[in-house]
C-alpha cells in the first residue's frame, strides 16, 4: 500500500508530495488544481510493464484531446502536455515515486536520438523487429525514455517525430488483452465504463463470491434488482453487447434504461473487486449519484477495500460526498491504514491532510475541507 507520493515536473506540478496516505483517500480541491493528474500519476506508478505505460499514456492523452490526428486515422501524442509548463527539450523529465517502494518508481525523460535504432540497445522490451528497423530512415530529434526503477534500471526508448510527438505506430498492436484483467490498478474516469469493458470485468466475477457484492451495490440505487447478466455477441460485424438486470417481478431490463447512476455504481463495484491487492482510482466519484446514496456507497467501498486489500484514491467537488465519508470515518478507530482527505491547493508543494478524527470533527462543526 502506498504511504506517500512524490511527483516532480508532471503536468501542473513542478514538485508535489502527499504524505499519510490511508487505505481510502479522497482528494479535494478547486478546478484545475491537479486532482485528476494525481490519479494519472498513481496509475503510471503502479504499471506492471512498459507496454502498460504506453497504453495508459494513449488512453489518458486521447481522453484529454492531447493528440494530433490525420485523415488516415493515424495520430501522434503531444507529449509536451505531460511535462510541467508544457515545455520540453533534451534532458526534460518527470518522475513519480512512492515510499516505501512497494511499486517501482517511474521516470520519463528526453534525450537526443543517437542513431536510427528505434529501441536502445539497453532496452529489455522490443516493439519493432530488427528487419523492420532497417527499413526506416535515419531519425533526427528527441527520443522518449521510459524507465521503471527497481533493483536495476529498466528502460524503453522510443523516437519522437520531428514535431516532438509520439506516433501511434509505436503503440498499435499492444492493446490491453481483454483476457488479462488481473491488472493491479483499475481506473474509473468521469464517464461510465463502456459496455465491452463492463462485460469483460463482469466475466471475471460471475459465479464467484464477488458477484453478490456487485448485485448488492446496484441495490443501493434500486432495491428491486435481483440479478445481473451480460450478453456479448457479434452480428454483421456490429458489436451488440448488452448488460441486463432482472427485477423482483422477473422483468428483464437493459441497464442503460435505468439511468447514469446505475452505470456509475456498477462500474465502481466491478472495478474494486477486480483490483484485489491493488489500487482503485475514481475521478469525480459522486458523478451521477444522489447525495442520499453516498453513505451506502462509501460503506460498500470501505468494507470491500479492507477485505480485498485494495487502496482507493477518489476525487470530488461535492460537499455531500466528503460529509458522507465522515460517517464512515467517525465509526473507525484511528489507524495507520485508515481514511484520509487530501486538499490540493494550486502552487502548494504538499497536500493538506485530514485524518479520520479530523474529518469527523470537520463534518460535526461544518468546517469546510474542500
Amino acid at each position: 500500500m502506498l504511504k506517500s507520493l512524490k511527483i516532480e515536473n508532471f503536468r501542473c506540478f513542478p514538485s508535489f508530495e502527499m504524505q499519510q496516505l490511508g487505505r481510502l483517500n479522497l482528494i479535494v480541491g478547486t478546478n484545475n488544481s491537479g486532482k485528476t493528474s494525481i490519479l494519472e500519476a498513481i496509475q503510471l506508478l503502479t504499471c506492471q510493464s512498459h507496454l502498460e505505460v504506453l497504453q495508459i499514456l494513449k488512453d489518458t492523452m486521447t481522453a484529454r484531446d492531447e493528440y494530433i490526428s490525420d485523415e488516415n486515422g493515424e495520430y501522434e501524442l503531444d507529449i509536451r502536455h505531460l511535462f510541467y509548463d508544457r515545455m520540453i527539450q533534451e534532458n526534460s523529465e518527470f518522475s513519480i515515486e512512492s515510499y516505501p517502494n512497494y511499486f517501482k518508481d517511474i521516470r520519463l525523460y528526453l534525450t537526443h536520438i543517437r542513431d536510427n535504432k528505434l529501441i536502445s540497445s539497453g532496452a529489455l522490451e522490443t516493439l519493432i523487429t530488427s528487419d523492420e528497423r532497417d527499413l526506416l530512415p535515419d531519425l533526427i530529434g528527441l527520443e522518449l525514455n521510459i524507465e521503471r526503477r527497481s533493483n536495476l534500471p529498466r528502460k524503453l526508448t522510443l523516437p519522437l517525430s520531428s514535431d516532438d510527438r509520439l506516433s501511434s505506430s509505436h503503440i498499435k498492436g499492444f492493446r490491453r488483452d481483454p483476457r488479462n484483467l488481473s491488472a493491479k490498478t483499475q481506473f474509473i474516469g468521469l464517464s461510465s465504463l463502456t459496455t465491452d469493458t463492463t462485460i469483460q470485468l463482469w466475466n471475471q466475477v460471475v459465479l464467484t463470491v464477488e458477484e453478490k457484492l456487485v448485485t448488492k451495490a446496484l441495490q443501493i440505487l434500486e432495491p428491486n434488482i435481483t440479478r445481473i447478466a451480460a450478453l456479448g455477441f457479434e452480428r454483421s460485424r456490429q458489436n451488440n453487447s448488452r448488460v441486463l438486470v432482472q427485477l423482483a417481478n422477473e422483468q428483464r431490463i437493459p441497464i442503460g434504461s435505468m439511468g447514469d447512476g446505475i452505470w456509475r455504481i456498477l462500474g465502481i463495484a466491478l472495478a474494486i473487486v477486480n483490483a484485489k491487492d491493488g489500487v482503485l482510482l475514481v475521478d469525480e466519484i459522486d458523478t451521477g449519484l444522489h447525495f442520499t446514496v453516498m453513505s451506502d456507497m462509501w460503506k460498500m467501498l470501505w468494507e470491500t477495500a479492507k477485505r480485498l486489500n485494495v487502496q482507493i484514491f477518489a476525487t470530488t467537488h461535492s460537499n455531500d460526498c466528503w460529509q458522507s465519508l465522515a460517517d464512515i470515518a467517525n465509526a473507525e478507530n484511528p489507524s495507520e491504514d485508515g481514511i484520509t482527505i487530501h486538499r490540493i491547493e494550486k502552487g502548494k508543494p504538499n497536500s493538506i491532510v485530514f485524518t479520520e478524527r479530523q474529518i469527523a470533527i470537520a463534518a460535526e462543526r461544518n468546517i469546510e475541507v474542500r
